[in-house]
């Protein structure tokens, strides 16, 4: 019988957080087409709208700076739930916004919770999940975002239909809901074993351990003796160093994997995905396409879908080539779409639209960008979406992971604001230039991630110090594409005895409910 609250679950219900990012994406791009959106906060284009936008990702860069801080004080399990109050104070003052400064404020406060949550949700799965599916766990994330895409935008399509202000109101306030949920279902869940040994919690975090490996909550369970064992080990070395963990940041030993994980989030925005998801409704306006609301909604369907075959097999395909072969097709893509753009399109003979540039008559070439933007959006599914959340977490070490992730993160949301804020504006200006330009970013991004980005599947995130201290050029490095077998070595070695594991004779069963109820376990 399988349990009902295990890693998968765990994980799942944790990655609401992401949802709420991806409620946030096609609440924007659901309304923008629509003429009850328009009508109330007087058209808004350019650089107003992209403010707008950016607004969510402004919050989302304080609250990734504020993840490090509250991840490491109140956990990381109790942070998520601060950003999940921040969320449904943003999306009531949305809902009852009366003009475009409530609106950008209710956006920047629900940003904050999407900053906190999208920094911590990839910890503490990382951190609760085996090294065998760990990329899967991790990749929950970008499903869920996908997931709250889809949902948000058909419920916004659906709502587009209302004669009246409920069209854009009635879905912000909706929004609140998943992350009530949230709030409530985290003080069922365990907080992150590792957090817990770092705050020399080791009974709780042996059981947290037996309790996620194994079916029976077996704390003599070689394997999760193992884990502890490491875990043990590596907060030992790390406190023997007694390194200042903000220092240490940018200090030479970590100053690579730092800005590795900042890069990576960054290359995740600047590949053009965010452009296609937020203002798809302009590019399919710019291409022709009659029912744009209606067309945007299949692309949405894809990046959900398309996320599943990197959760099943990401931990098999391994990190490097998964990115390699995103960034390749989505520069093919884009290229694609700015070429036809550029040879059947003309200037608009419509003033006072979003787009300045369009293919009128020309249906192929209609179908095909239609086609391509659905591809772009497919590559990326597959492969920088779930990737750039699993591959800051696991490549840092303990000391570091909650401050290193957030600077990640920030990176991903002062790239995220940057271009939510000048696409709007670039778009009317520079036309289909832009497309060629994102092309081009795939480009250089596939050349960082060949000579700068590590394998890292199946190793535990106690090993990323062998991957990074080997030697070798990271391009050369093939540590990662084997299964490292030292964790099992070391629960062999543990089972025969030859090797003992330091803890208390009697530890307390850890409360999930967090009640105050205990019991003892020899």
């Amino acid at each position: 019988m399988v349990r009902l609250l295990n890693v998968y679950s765990i994980s799942a219900f944790a990655a609401l957080g992401g949802a709420l990012f991806g409620f946030d994406i096609s609440s924007m791009s659901g309304v923008l087409g629509t003429d009850q959106y328009k009508n109330y906060y007087g058209n808004p284009l350019g650089t107003r709208q992209g403010g707008i936008t950016s607004a969510m990702a402004g919050g989302s860069l304080i609250g990734a700076l504020s993840s490090s801080f509250l991840g490491d004080r109140l956990s990381r399990k109790v942070a998520i739930q601060v950003g999940a109050i921040f969320w449904i104070i943003g999306a009531i003052i949305q809902s009852a916004s009366n003009g475009v400064g409530m609106l950008v404020a209710g956006r920047f406060i629900a940003g904050l919770c999407v900053g906190l949550t999208s920094s911590l949700v990839p910890i503490y799965q990382s951190e609760i999940a085996p090294r065998q599916i760990r990329g899967r766990v991790v990749s929950l994330q970008q499903f869920a975002v996908t997931w709250g895409i889809m949902i948000q935008y058909f419920v916004q399509y659906g709502c587009s239909f209302l004669n009246s202000q409920a069209a854009f109101r009635l879905p912000w306030g909706l929004q609140a809901i998943p992350a009530i949920v949230l709030f409530t279902v985290l003080f069922w869940f365990p907080k992150s074993p590792r957090w817990l040994a770092s705050k020399d919690r080791w009974d709780e975090a042996l059981l947290v351990l037996a309790f996620l490996r194994t079916p029976n909550n077996n704390i003599n369970d070689p394997l999760v003796l193992a884990e502890y064992k490491e875990i043990e080990d590596q907060i030992r070395f790390e406190r023997e160093e007694a390194s200042n963990s903000y220092r240490e940041l940018l200090g030479k030993k970590m100053r690579k994997r730092v800005i590795l994980g900042m890069i990576i989030q960054v290359w995740s925005q600047l590949c053009g995905i965010n452009f296609l998801l937020y203002y798809i409704v302009y590019v399919l306006n710019s291409a022709g396409v009659s029912n744009p609301l209606l067309a945007s909604s299949v692309q949405y369907v894809i990046n959900m879908v398309m996320t599943v075959p990197a959760i099943l097999w990401m931990d098999k395909w391994g990190r490097r080539p998964t990115l390699l072969l995103g960034s390749a097709s989505m520069a093919l893509w884009l290229f694609l779409i700015g070429g036809l753009l550029q040879h059947f399109g003309q200037p608009n003979p419509v003033p006072d639209q979003s787009y300045t540039w369009v293919i009128i008559g020309h249906q192929p070439a209609t179908r095909c960008i239609q086609a391509f933007t659905y591809l772009t959006v497919l590559s990326f599914a597959v492969s920088w979406g779930p990737v750039s959340w699993t591959y800051p977490p696991e490549i840092m070490p303990l000391r570091i992971r909650a401050k290193a992730v957030s600077l990640a993160t920030a990176a991903n949301w002062a790239a995220n604001f940057a271009l939510g804020l000048v696409v709007p504006p670039l778009l009317r200006a520079i036309r289909w230039w832009l497309f060629f330009i994102f092309g081009i970013l795939n480009i250089l991004a596939f050349a960082y991630v060949w000579f700068y980005a590590p394998e890292t599947k199946q190793r535990t995130l106690e090993e990323m110090d062998e991957i990074f201290e080997h030697g070798e050029p990271l391009y050369k490095s093939f540590l990662g594409l084997r299964t490292s077998d030292k964790l099992d070595m070391l629960a062999q070695d543990i089972e025969l005895g030859n090797l003992k594991v330091n803890r208390s004779v009697q530890v307390k069963m850890y409360d999930f409910e967090e009640t105050g109820t205990s019991s003892s376990v020899n």
